[in-house]
């Protein structure tokens, strides 16, 4: 085998063996969530499983430890809730009745085991008022 085609051989491998690593370490970060609702459906075949679950944080839920790594709350759907332990950073805005996505794993009993909390800013994605549209009855936007 003449030395070109030997060297394009190797190139050709580490050129696959790099494309096919780097696919799987992006493919974990694809992963899309599920919400409460879905998540309570299929909670039997979803036990044990990684998963990103959006909802609610329930009113009168939120437990934070003192030093903030620890967190229990209950996760609101439309028709279903999910009882939540995060352990690890937790972000500064985490409140009762914002929508998150936490990460984690579903355990058996139905506990949501988390080690990432993302908070959802909803005012972000919220219709803005008309131009020239008053917020407040009698008040003018300049």
């Amino acid at each position: 085998m003449s030395p070109h085609a030997k060297l394009a051989l190797g190139a050709v491998i580490i050129a696959g063996a790099a494309t096919y690593l780097a696919y799987l370490g992006a493919s974990t970060s694809w992963q899309y969530y599920l919400l409460v609702d879905e998540c309570a459906q299929r909670q039997v075949e979803l036990v044990g499983h990684r998963m990103r679950v959006s909802g609610q944080v329930a009113p009168d839920t939120l437990q934070l430890s003192n030093d903030r790594r620890l967190a229990t709350f209950v996760l609101c759907g439309q028709q279903s809730k999910l009882p939540v332990s995060c352990q690890g950073p937790l972000p500064d805005n985490l409140a009762e009745g914002i929508d998150v996505v936490v990460e984690g794993t579903l355990e058996r009993g139905g506990l949501l085991r988390g080690e990432k909390v993302m908070t959802r800013c909803a005012s972000k994605y919220q219709a803005s008022a008309k131009p020239g549209a008053s917020t407040k009855p009698g008040s003018a936007m300049y």
